[in-house]
């Protein structure tokens, strides 16, 4: 029997008001993501990919349509002890400027104010230690930190809390090729080693046939289709052809049979 979804998004409508009336960004959205898949999230700019991870992390309430999370209503993530079932990586890392490292890693767990100082910094030091950064850049601070390396804290602070559930938004974004590549790995490995469901808007060609098991395709104001890379890139559309088979897809060398369904 398949198990119950880790995101079910069914019907959704996203409305924003302006002076020039209202902007319809998703209508009769539907998408299932379930445990184990790491689902890239892709569509033309305006096409709602942010708007739908707000919504997913109870950010952003939809104007129609329901938006379940590990089980639950998004909008109710904010209850206690709900937010820890979800770690989210922001584009650009969004760490605290006057933080230390560690101190960045171990914010979610002292604003739980349950657990000694002492066990909060050890797991702190775990999580740093697991996305491959030595224990002695713990006291640097984010302004001493290359691209990769802000990455890689803003990853340690969303899995601090072990969620089972990671987003990401363009996590590869302002990264050199090598930089990119080697947070793809350790993405990858990550996910495999704790069984996480990871979801990740990104328009990045390398970054998708590096990592995504599924694919969704955001265009005409919906998920127009869901699968793995094969099945979607097989796909008759021309968003789909465009963004795959043209110039961008043609650069990134990956031809279609050599793209796996699964990982």
């Amino acid at each position: 029997m398949r198990s119950a979804p880790v995101i079910e998004i069914e019907g959704l409508s996203s409305v924003f008001s302006s002076a020039g009336g209202e902007y319809v960004v998703h209508r009769q959205l539907d998408l299932r993501i379930d445990e184990g898949q790491l689902v890239a999230v892709v569509g033309a700019s305006g096409s709602g990919k942010t708007v739908l991870l707000r919504q997913m992390l109870g950010l952003e309430r939809p104007a129609a349509g329901r938006v379940s999370v590990l089980g639950r209503p998004a909008a109710r993530l904010s209850e206690p002890g709900a937010a820890s079932r979800v770690g989210m990586l922001f584009q650009h890392g969004a760490l605290f400027s006057a933080f230390s490292v560690l101190e960045n890693i171990a914010f979610p767990l002292h604003e739980l104010r349950t657990l000694p100082a002492e066990l909060v910094r050890d797991a702190a030091l775990v999580k740093l230690q697991m996305v491959g950064l030595d224990p002695t850049q713990a006291h640097k601070m984010p302004a001493d930190l290359s691209g990769g390396m802000l990455k890689r804290v803003a990853l340690a602070r969303a899995l601090v809390m072990d969620p089972p559930l990671l987003l990401l938004d363009e996590p590869t974004a302002g990264l050199d090729p090598d930089s990119a590549d080697d947070f793809c790995e350790l993405l990858r490995s990550l996910h495999q080693e704790l069984g996480l469901t990871v979801v990740m808007v990104t328009h990045d060609l390398d970054t998708i046939f590096e990592l995504a098991t599924h694919v969704a395709v955001l265009a005409e104001q919906r998920v127009i289709v869901s699968g793995t890379p094969r099945q979607v890139m097989a796909y008759g559309h021309p968003f789909i052809h465009d963004f795959f088979q043209g110039e961008r897809g043609r650069r990134a060398q990956i031809p279609l049979h050599d793209v796996p369904e699964y990982r």
